[in-house]
């Protein structure tokens, strides 16, 4: 029944099928992939995409916390002895976890409080007097529960003893909470000031020095910024709504009459407003809201992973790679068409030294040496000196240079997983290694390093760790699944994302390889120890076999739509790599003749789509790309002038662009294009070549504001 509620509600929520609800759900439960789920099991999700497979998952997983919290609080109110039918009716009904925690509050077990001190000298019955407001001759009654042994020594302290419980009443109230947290969400102003005597150190919070804005229309990035400088002991922070606002929701709920005892009814909430509601509801809010910011701001360093992780490949290319430095020199290595490291050393063309015609004749020697087809050069300190050495140099053979962001570079180098791959290397190798392998598969290096060291987000340190880290953990893993991994060249760290595998059987995979050469087929796996039938179902479609005797074995189609495609070709009269190799005889084929209970019309399509083009890497076609030559510095830049760009970061309030001059500017949301624009991702995408405008350089704050309006950009999907 449980299973059954779950399903149903996430349905009308999501407007889909209760029946393709339920079989993700099976499938999930069951140990299926959200990758395999979304590519291969289409007829029992209705196509659903991976976004919306998360979404199921997330959102029944929501569910269960809160039913898990149900079943905690109906325990403890059992054993308190307060269970009531009403009390339990309101608990199962509770449709979210604040609700469910109003309906607690009066019966959780809380510190000494002025309402628990109240009752503990006999004033309760004299509170639900006074609360029942049907008395004006307060006074006289109060003046029966006055006791000195109970430390009641006056009408004045029976009364505010009264009053204490009545306000922890209304605290408690859960219809009162409701209406209350309904007001702060829609009309509270969140407030910033500047700390005392932080006036100076937190000048770069200036701008929220006295700064106000409602909280449910504040952008997730001020949010965050606020919050940071809250946390740096800059800023103070509050959460307010008018005071008269709430007064008068709670008069309406709680004060039923204009007599002495109404009074101070009303009394009761105005104190229970400012001791106990307004600072448990602002708390609320202020969590409520930094859940929002976080949300978005982990979708937003989602999207530019994905973006990042999925960018053109060069391709497998002899490379060059050079980590620049000035006193430290330019480490070099290269590197096979397989990403092996086949040499390294070390040039100084830079000052101190200044090196320069035995840096020349070293690259020249090198490239001409090992064959080399393409120089990848850092970006970071000396990037562009290094850059502008190698285009002055005269190759006896075509060679491509190009620019590589080599952020995180440095974290991978000195990782566990660098250390392991180049245990006689230093890190200045490894950081040169890891900048060339990133231009020739940028997913298959970048999965070497923990994704929040790659920088492309905004305020990642200070979001919700767990919940970021899970969001680039699916990000990673869809990017890895959606291009195919070729079983034979990956690394264990890339093999580790694959859909069904993980770090224990990448491992494995990577022995029996090592062990017995490349895989030869797909039907191999299942010899890799613990390389069991549920591994190869939700993993063996996403693994490619490039030089394999079954076509098939090469191709994104499963192996359990092999005897479908076997059909085709008999039916045909031909062979698979026919099929695969001839358009004609694919366009004869009636798909409506292979379905199956199992294998219906989304996955016939899929199986067609594969058979033209197998094991086509999605990825866009890699373009090369240059920066301005006469523009080096920030002193280069004046207001007005227009020079090319490749965008690094986008953010919600707009995007950094790289211009080579070692300090990205910023073209702001409003400088995005010619209209409105609420999302930078509906005009650019990350890694995407621009053209921008200059309109102010703030040398002394090392700041660069930019304009894209100069242009109509249109993304490449």
């Amino acid at each position: 029944m449980i299973q059954e509620k779950y399903t149903d509600l996430i349905a009308v929520e999501m407007n889909v099928s209760a029946g393709f609800i339920q079989n993700t759900i099976n499938l999930l439960e069951g140990g299926a992939t959200i990758p395999f789920i979304a590519r291969y099991r289409k007829e029992m999700t209705g196509s659903m995409d991976e976004v919306m497979i998360a979404q199921v998952r997330d959102r029944l997983q929501q569910l269960k916390d809160l039913d898990s919290r149900r079943a905690a609080i109906v325990k403890s109110l059992t054993e308190q002895g307060k269970l009531t039918p009403e009390l339990e009716l309101a608990i199962a009904n509770a449709a979210a976890m604040a609700e469910l925690e109003d309906i607690y509050l009066p019966y959780k077990q809380k510190r000494k409080t002025r309402a628990s001190i109240a009752r503990e000298k006999g004033l309760e019955p004299l509170a639900t007097l006074i609360f029942s407001q049907r008395y004006d001759d307060v006074e006289i009654r109060a003046e029966k529960f006055i006791d000195p042994e109970k430390g009641v020594n006056s009408i004045e302290e029976a009364i505010q003893g009264a009053s204490d419980i009545i306000a922890e009443m209304v605290n408690e109230d859960s219809y009162a909470r409701k209406r209350v947290r309904h007001l702060f969400q829609k009309e509270s102003q969140v407030s910033a000031r500047v700390a005392k005597g932080k006036e100076q150190d937190g000048i770069n919070f200036e701008m929220y020095f006295d700064y106000h804005e409602p909280l449910h229309k504040i952008p997730s990035h001020r949010l965050l910024a606020m919050f940071r400088g809250e946390n740096e002991g800059f800023l103070k922070i509050s959460v307010d709504v008018h005071e008269d606002q709430a007064h008068e929701i709670l008069h309406k709920i709680f004060v039923k009459g204009n007599n002495a005892s109404a009074m101070l009814v009303k009394s009761a909430i105005a104190d229970s407003c400012k001791r106990l509601l307004f600072p448990s509801i602002e708390t609320e809010m202020r969590q409520w809201a930094k859940e929002k910011a976080d949300t978005e701001a982990i979708r937003v360093f989602a999207e530019n992973m994905r973006q990042l992780l999925l960018a053109p490949p060069l391709g497998q290319k002899n490379v060059l790679a050079i980590d620049p430095g000035f006193r430290t020199g330019c480490k070099i290595v290269c590197l096979d068409r397989q990403g092996k490291l086949v040499h390294n050393e070390t040039i100084y063309p830079h000052p101190p030294q200044n090196e320069v015609k035995e840096a020349i004749h070293k690259i020249k020697s090198l490239v001409n040496a090992y064959k080399i087809e393409a120089i990848a050069i850092g970006n970071g300190t000396a990037g562009r000196e290094t850059e502008r050495l190698i285009r002055a140099i005269g190759f006896d053979r075509d060679v491509i240079a190009l620019a590589v962001n080599e952020s995180g570079a440095s974290v991978y180098s000195a990782s566990a997983v660098a250390r392991k791959e180049f245990p006689d290397y230093d890190i200045t190798v490894r950081g040169s290694v890891s900048i060339g392998r990133r231009l020739m598969d940028p997913l298959a290096e970048l999965v070497k390093i923990e994704p929040k060291s790659i920088g492309v987000g905004q305020y990642q340190h200070d979001v919700d760790q767990t919940a970021l880290m899970k969001s680039l953990g699916d990000t990673v893993v869809s990017c890895v699944n959606k291009v195919g991994v070729e079983v034979n060249t990956a690394s264990e760290e890339l093999l580790a994302y694959v859909s069904g595998l993980g770090p224990s059987l990448a491992k494995n995979i990577i022995a029996w390889r090592n062990e017995n050469g490349p895989f030869k087929s797909r039907t191999e796996f299942k010899k890799v120890t613990r390389f069991g039938e549920k591994a190869f179902e939700q993993a063996a479609g996403f693994l490619r076999i490039r030089d394999a005797k079954n076509p098939l074995d090469r191709s994104s189609v499963h192996p359990e739509s092999y005897p479908v495609v076997d059909r085709m070709a008999k039916n045909l009269n031909c062979s698979i790599d026919e099929l695969m190799s001839k358009a004609e005889l694919r366009s004869r084929i009636k798909l409506e003749e292979f379905t199956t209970d199992k294998v219906g019309m989304p996955t016939l399509q899929d199986i067609m789509s594969e058979l033209a083009k197998p094991g086509r890497d999605p990825r866009q076609q890699f373009e090369m790309f240059e920066f301005d030559k006469n523009i080096h510095t920030m002193h280069d830049l004046h207001k007005g002038m227009r020079i090319p760009g490749i965008i690094t970061n986008i953010t919600n309030f707009g995007v950094f662009v790289d211009m080579g001059v070692h300090q990205d500017g910023l073209v702001h949301i409003s400088q995005l294009a010619d209209r409105f624009v609420k999302d930078p991702n509906e005009v650019v995408k990350l890694n995407q070549k621009v053209m921008v405008e200059v309109l102010e350089v703030d040398l002394e704050r090392k700041r660069i504001q930019l304009t894209m309006k100069i242009q109509h950009t249109k993304p490449e999907v």
